[in-house]
């Protein structure tokens, strides 16, 4: 199954598509927010080219494996998702997903966060 990878923040969400059955991901453009009607527009148009059947949505968790304000502001986006796209979603730790970008010399940080978000997906079993 091919997957879309989000890397939601509040100014840009960084994109990766891969496919479960290969385990091969690949970074796509970021996407600068202007509004979620539009936001949601641009992910629906990267979901039908890409050909995806699921999202796979960050979620920024506290150090203590928490659900805070940033995480909260995540999963509403993640709801209007959920409708507007209809695809099914999940999500996962983004904790480090940034940090490990950098350290493998990204050049788009939100691109490579959600890259690497995707790959830990993928060794996790792809739930």
């Amino acid at each position: 199954m091919r997957y879309l990878a989000l890397d939601v923040g509040d100014r840009r969400i960084g994109l990766a598509v891969g496919d479960d059955r290969l385990g091969l991901v690949r970074p796509l453009p970021t996407v600068r927010r202007k509004s979620l009607a539009r936001d949601l527009i641009l992910l629906g148009e990267v979901a039908r080219r890409e050909e995806v059947a699921a999202l796979v949505i960050g979620m920024p968790l506290t150090l203590r494996g928490e659900v805070g304000y940033q995480g909260a502001r995540v999963q509403r986006f993640a709801d209007a998702a959920r409708v507007a796209l209809a695809l099914p979603l999940c999500f996962a730790d983004e904790r480090f997903t940034t940090a490990e970008a950098a350290a493998r010399g990204a050049t788009d940080l939100d691109a490579g966060a959600a890259t690497v978000l995707l790959e830990a997906f993928f060794r996790e079993g792809a739930r």
